[in-house]
């Protein structure tokens, strides 16, 4: 036999030895395994970096319609507007704020506006250290009540932080009331992303097993 046809019947054997190992392959993939479950799709909510509320310095940024924000369209300047209670000594929210629902503090501790606006000048905040703050400033009167967040927050341990590690000049903190509603600041729960799927194959009773 020569050497063209000894090489020939070899490259015949080999193909033939790895189509038998090929079937063999997938014979035994479609009987010894489950099948690989179908990746689900993420909700698109989950892919959005849009904080939950936009504060004022947000909207300044953006040059947004401020108007919600003239005070002194309604009411008359030098005149702290009066606040009424009812019995209960619930706090009476006029109709023309009927969008605010008061509830900042356990026990209706902190219903009065005033805690927060300065009744002088309702353009301004007024913290409990005395401080005078624009709109812009909600950050800093947060943290006039609540120290320890407001310190979590400086340090990037609370809220949203961005930027580069490597690069603090280009950090990025959110404000307090892009996820906070200042009136009603408890945040309320949200589904959880889904997590990482694992990409191959587990029997059930391994999932249960892993699972505990």
């Amino acid at each position: 036999m020569s050497l063209n046809a000894k090489k020939s019947s070899a490259l015949i054997a080999l193909s033939l030895v790895f189509l038998v190992l090929a079937a063999a392959f997938v014979t035994s993939s479609s009987n010894g395994k489950p099948a690989r479950d179908a990746i689900p799709l993420v909700n698109t909510n989950f892919l959005s970096t849009a904080t939950v509320r936009q504060s004022y310095g947000e909207l300044v940024r953006l040059k947004a319609d401020l108007s919600d924000f003239d005070c002194y369209a309604c009411h008359e300047k030098g005149k702290p507007p009066v606040i009424r209670f009812d019995t209960n000594q619930f706090i009476i929210i006029p109709k023309e704020h009927g969008n605010i629902l008061m509830g900042h503090g356990s026990h209706n501790r902190n219903n009065n506006c005033f805690n927060c606006h300065n009744e002088l000048n309702l353009e301004q905040f007024q913290s409990r250290d005395g401080r005078e703050l624009k709109f812009s400033e909600s950050t800093q009167l947060c943290g006039s009540c609540h120290g320890p967040t407001y310190r979590d927050w400086e340090g990037g341990a609370h809220g949203r932080t961005g930027g580069y590690w490597n690069d603090a000049s280009k950090t990025t903190r959110r404000n307090c009331v892009e996820c906070h509603n200042p009136h009603a600041p408890k945040f309320p729960g949200r589904q959880p992303a889904p997590g990482p799927h694992s990409l191959r194959a587990v029997p059930p009773a391994a999932e249960t097993h892993l699972a505990h």
